[in-house]
């Protein structure tokens, strides 16, 4: 059986870090190497197929050098889930009116949410090209995976509450990225399924200020959503490429 190799961008964060420990426990089944990445600390988190990379995702040379790190290590890479994003940062909270937006605030947004995702494409597609190459990937195979954790207020036909500017914007604009790039993969990276998820609401340092106003039962542990994310992403097909789904598999409208 193949090696499959993992490439999790972001695998510090609260479900970044989840997502990569279920990895690690599906490893015990069937080889598999873990590539995560880590802005300034690498964490305490071990494992004999985890290799940590740093990367800082607003920044295109840290990603170019990132990810010729993990080509320097493998010729292929399996599956990319690019789980880092910001909601909040320690000076600004998501705007409740238009008078709150401040233009750096909203640029900040866009360069963590938005653009990553875009430029781990741009410098990550020949090892995504060499998996299905080494693969021998068929339409009937499972493909390549390249997601994105998206939000579900990033549903321009779902806001029915307004506010959150920034954060909105931002993540609406990463899933144009996102269809854009499966619309330009399905010519070259046919075993390719490009797709941007909605985690549901997770406990962590992202949501916390927010988790007040969330019902009973639908505030979702780490584990739980990264469970559930991964299981949604085994059963995608590369003629789903270019869909926004949540973490039950349900398709969220644009």
């Amino acid at each position: 059986m193949p090696m499959q190799n993992y490439l999790i961008i972001g695998g510090t964060g609260g479900i970044g870090q989840a997502i990569v420990e279920q990895i690690i426990k599906n490893s015990l089944h069937k080889p598999m190497h873990i590539y995560a990445t880590y802005h300034q600390r690498q964490p305490n988190l071990q494992a004999d197929n985890l290799s940590w990379i740093q990367m800082n995702v607003s920044s295109e040379a840290s990603i170019q050098a990132a990810i010729a790190e993990v080509q320097s290590q493998t010729d292929h890479i399996d599956w990319v889930i690019n789980a880092v994003g910001m909601l909040h940062s320690e000076s600004n909270a998501p705007e409740k009116g238009i008078r709150q937006l401040e233009p750096d605030y909203f640029m900040q947004n866009m360069a963590i949410n938005a653009l990553p995702s875009l430029l781990i494409a741009k410098h990550i597609k020949p090892l995504l090209k060499a998996a299905e190459n080494c693969l021998g990937l068929s339409a009937k195979d499972a493909p390549v995976i390249f997601a994105t954790i998206s939000a579900r207020v990033g549903s321009i036909s779902d806001n029915q509450l307004g506010g959150w500017y920034s954060y909105r914007m931002s993540k609406a604009a990463l899933n144009m990225g996102m269809k854009t790039l499966a619309i330009e993969w399905s010519r070259t990276l046919k075993h390719v399924c490009v797709v941007v998820m909605q985690p549901g609401t997770v406990d962590t340092e992202l949501s916390k200020p927010f988790q007040g106003n969330v019902p009973e039962g639908k505030l979702f542990t780490v584990e739980y959503s990264a469970q559930k994310l991964l299981e949604v992403l085994s059963s995608m097909t590369a003629e789903q490429s270019g869909s926004f789904v949540d973490w039950s598999g349900a398709t969220i409208p644009w």
